[in-house]
């Protein structure tokens, strides 16, 4: 899905895109922008061969619904969008892009929801956050038969190990001491 890359920086400050963008990476995740930077990322990451996966519920300045995915879908053409909400994600895949459906792990409640949203869905790849919970990304994956990326709190290579070994398919992670392994 990612042409092999198993680590997918995730960006949350613009002097790490910086770096990013003359990494071998291909695909990088953007955690947090404003509305104003939008345009220019793309170009940059474009001008560097890179794909984004853009956080379409993070992006400040911009409502997270249907006509903000359109817009990014349209004017953008990231490689993705990641997002919780339904509407973003049917957008995206409506558009030909990868629809990441961001999936907390916060109790049974919210684990059943999310599995709920899968369904009516059907989104490319799911994000289990945190990470760090091995049992349940393999659970998850098997549960929405949706192939799993882990993120949040992966704090070393021990748990980057774990959580490609419980099944992710890869891992999104903002520590970039963790950027140069797999």
């Amino acid at each position: 899905m990612f042409d092999g890359q198993r680590i997918l920086p995730a960006i949350k400050r613009m002097k790490d895109f910086e770096k990013v963008l003359e990494s071998e990476y291909t695909y990088i995740v953007m955690l947090d922008l404003h509305i104003s930077q939008l345009v220019g990322v793309a170009k940059y990451a474009k001008a560097h061969n890179k794909k984004l996966l853009l956080h379409a519920d993070m992006i400040q300045g911009m409502k997270s619904d249907k006509y903000a995915a359109e817009f990014l879908c349209q004017t953008l053409r990231p490689a993705g969008l990641i997002s919780t909400r339904g509407e973003v994600l049917r957008t995206a895949k409506k558009n030909g892009l990868l629809a990441v459906q961001r999936l907390f792990l916060l109790d049974t409640i919210a684990l059943e929801t999310s599995y709920r949203l899968a369904e009516k869905v059907e989104p490319d790849l799911i994000e289990v956050l945190p990470g760090v919970v091995p049992d349940l990304i393999s659970k998850v994956q098997k549960e929405t038969g949706v192939s799993v990326i882990a993120g949040g709190l992966i704090e070393n290579e021990s748990d980057l190990k774990r959580a490609l070994d419980a099944g992710a398919h890869a891992i999104t992670t903002s520590r970039q001491d963790l950027w140069g392994t797999h």
